[in-house]
């Protein structure tokens, strides 16, 4: 298998991932099959779906548009790359001659792979999703576990495409490129990583600028239900569901998932070079096929649970289906590392232990999280008692509960890193990052389960939104309602999961990035080009160039984070502008005749575009610029901010925002005077301040954190090579940043969104 010496096992092994990640596209077909030949309800049904749909897919086709010139031109930098580095020894024994141009085709390629797999777990996801709602409220009419099967195994579909594409790509570039596969590598999670960003930030946008017009004219002003067919803006917010919280988190995990397997590769390689053991990169392929066998039986089994365990109570139904998939994935975890790892290696038990670290972690950080965003916790109980002395001791009272979950899903992160220190700490700093990288590997060992449950969170929304708008009886909203509640529980706990599965991944690729740079380094000293007592072993945070990185680094997450919630609340006040005046239209308040669903559509979808050149041109430069102009090392330093300052932003808005909503929802179920309170209307603003964190801001910065990191790992062979900076290089540097000047001033640009005055 391309220059590496395989057992017959090992190689068996490797093509047996192959077919696990093809059971994992073949499940997610029947599935697929299974979800759409169930009924779709009435006509009036099929009415405000496909505006949903339309909607949806229309905004999905343009986005793409917007951002493939973009990618095309990242495709040639990409190539062009490997030109500026000569390729590493392992490219140069397995192509000879032919190394630079073989990287330079396959870079290029697996960022097109990545890119595409990326897009398509977004989209088809997304789709699904929307051909589920309809279904689940169809079946709400007559059984809530038939509308509970068809929720979950809607997003099921998206969580076996996330499995299933992920692993075929990375199992894919390793058995085509072998010891060569890192530099191929990288191209494949940046493409992956680059997509979810653009997907996340323009689908944040859309579905926030939608949620907060709705809500302050809508509940605020008009005093209606949620989804009333007389708000203009409720389509757009339908809509916003789906490209927001399918398509964008989908693309979110799928990039983790892929990224992970990257860092593990990229290490686990590094480690195959010292000790001559090819386990070390083909454990983490097995389990992560473990995981999709045991995310198949958990994600099927989770209308059993209801019907036998749960007894109606879809929330512990998935909570059971997913501590399933983890008993299976560690137990086989420790067989395989007692079968195959026994046979190479004393220390047999670390890898397992690693992977069983990942997964008992992410069902700690499941807890955490819905303990800060639960009604039935203290936190959002005493955010909605704050609801009856006005918006202000509302918002605070949030504040507070999202920066103390923040520093508690730090400290959490930071002590799995600390198990992987205490278990690999006698062998060295290589293996510890290695067995971060297999946390990582453990922590989205689940990524079906994980979608899953974050899809069924907007399709059970959308369900309940047309439940209400076709006056659909009163049994049937009850069962979407109760469904619609456990999937804003769901979608929080996710976003947790998410950021902190990005946290790890940006760990293991800084691992990487200084295991490059030591590769580099010594290559230079062997050819005299560099002094042995100046090769970099570590970051050096009292060198004032790397503080400077450091700080630069912390502050790229709040920049980052400003911007996109601008450009909501610049959205949100184009929106409230039309939903005001399509009240003013004769007939429309008194339901009569139905406002003009388009123009708030047209208002999300134009928001969402305007960002993503802007947010990409600022995220990819960034690194370069800090990169040349302060050396590798300040560039380290600068990763290390951008992971700590986006870890608590992240963890916080997306917490926070939680919290705000579901104090709301209390509120709404009759607490504190109810609906139509003053109780009610502060909880609707701390909900509105909440929401661009949430759905927004706080998760983009999960790919983020990763793209900096991937770009960084990219350019560093390149950035240690130039011990000094030319003026070439400084004319170009000062180019980059005058576009990425240019970027902020763009995205910062007043827009009115065809509303006068």
């Amino acid at each position: 298998m391309s220059r590496i010496d395989l057992t017959a096992f090992e190689t068996l092994a490797i093509y047996g991932v192959l077919v696990v990640a093809l059971i994992s596209l073949v499940y997610a077909w029947l599935l697929r099959r299974e979800v759409m030949a169930a009924d779709t309800g009435t006509p009036a049904m099929v009415r405000i779906w496909s505006a949903i749909k339309e909607g949806a897919d229309a905004y999905l086709g343009q986005q793409a548009r917007t951002i493939l010139p973009f990618i095309g031109v990242l495709v040639f930098v990409l190539f062009a790359s490997v030109w500026i580095a000569p390729p590493t020894p392992e490219a140069v024994h397995m192509f000879g001659d032919n190394a630079r141009i073989m990287i330079a085709f396959g870079r290029a390629g697996a960022f097109i792979l990545g890119a595409t797999f990326s897009l398509l777990v977004g989209q088809l996801g997304m789709r699904m999703a929307v051909q589920g709602n309809i279904r689940v409220a169809a079946a709400s009419m007559h059984d809530f576990g038939d509308a509970l099967r068809i929720a979950y195994r809607s997003g099921t579909i998206t969580g076996m495409l996330t499995d299933g594409l992920g692993l075929l790509g990375g199992t894919t570039i390793f058995i085509l490129f072998g010891s060569a596969a890192p530099d191929v590598l990288l191209g494949f999670g940046f493409g992956g990583t680059l997509l979810a960003m653009f997907m996340r930030v323009g689908g944040g946008i859309y579905t926030k600028a939608a949620d907060v017009g709705a809500d302050l004219v809508g509940k605020v002003e008009e005093g209606l239900e949620e989804d009333d067919p007389r708000n203009a803006a409720v389509i757009a917010d339908q809509v916003g569901d789906n490209v927001g919280d399918c398509a964008g988190m989908a693309a979110d995990i799928f990039e983790s998932y892929e990224v992970t397997i990257v860092s593990t590769l990229i290490l686990g390689l590094a480690l195959m070079s010292i000790t001559g053991n090819v386990y070390w990169i083909v454990f983490p392929l097995l389990v992560r096929a473990i995981g999709v066998i045991s995310s198949i039986i958990g994600t099927f089994s989770v209308p059993v649970w209801e019907r036998t365990v749960a007894k109606g109570n879809a929330w512990h139904a998935m909570e059971i289906a997913y501590e399933v998939s983890s008993v299976i994935t560690i137990s086989l975890s420790f067989l395989l590392s007692f079968v195959y790892i026994r046979l190479h290696d004393v220390n047999w038990l670390q890898p397992a232990a690693m992977v069983s670290t990942g997964v008992i972690f992410n069902v700690i950080v499941n807890r955490v999280t819905a303990y800060f965003t639960a009604t039935d916790k203290p936190p959002v109980q005493e955010i909605a008692r704050s609801t009856r002395f006005g918006p202000a001791t509302t918002i605070l009272s949030g504040l507070a509960e999202g920066y103390e979950s923040s520093t508690w899903s730090v400290m959490l992160i930071g002590a799995a890193i600390m198990v992987s220190v205490l278990v690999y700490g006698h062998l060295g700093a290589n293996y510890i990052i290695y067995g971060v990288a297999l946390i990582g590997i453990g922590w989205l060992t689940h990524a079906g389960n994980l979608v899953s449950m974050d899809s069924f969170g907007p399709i059970s929304d959308n369900a309940n939104g047309i439940g209400e708008m076709a006056s659909m009886p009163d049994h049937a909203r009850k069962i979407m309602t109760d469904l619609d509640a456990v999937g804003n529980t769901t979608k929080a706990i996710t976003k947790g999961v998410a950021i902190g599965s990005a946290v790890i991944a940006a760990v293991s690729l800084f691992g990487a990035f200084i295991t490059d740079i030591g590769v580099v380094q010594r290559a230079m000293v062997a050819a005299g080009e560099l002094a042995p007592e100046a090769v970099i072993k570590g970051i050096n945070v009292a060198d004032p160039r790397v503080f400077v990185g450091l700080l630069i680094g912390g502050g790229i997450p709040l920049l980052f984070g400003s911007l996109l919630v601008k450009a909501v609340a610049r959205a949100a006040n184009g929106m409230v502008a039309v939903v005001r005046k399509e009240f003013d239209v004769p007939g429309v308040r008194e339901g009569k005749v139905l406002p003009d669903y388009k123009k708030a559509v047209a208002i999300s979808t134009d928001a969402a575009q305007r960002e993503l050149l802007p947010v990409g041109i600022i995220v990819v430069l960034v690194p370069i610029v800090v990169g040349f102009l302060l050396k590798a090392e300040a560039l380290g330093g600068f990763l290390a901010g951008v992971i700590l300052s986006g870890q608590l932003l992240a963890v916080f808005m997306s917490n926070a925002g939680g919290a705000w909503d579901n104090a709301k929802k209390l509120v709404e179920e009759g607490r504190f005077g109810g609906k139509g309170s003053d109780a009610h209307k502060a909880s609707i603003v701390g909900d509105t301040v909440g929401d661009p964190l949430k759905d927004t801001a706080g998760p983009a910065l999960n790919p983020l954190i990763k793209v900096i990191n991937l770009i960084s790992v990219i350019i560093a062979p390149i950035v240690v090579r130039q011990t000094t900076t030319s003026v070439g290089v400084w004319i170009v540097m000062l180019v980059l940043i005058a576009a990425m000047g240019w970027a902020v001033l763009r995205s910062k640009r007043p827009a009115d969104y065809g509303i006068e005055g």
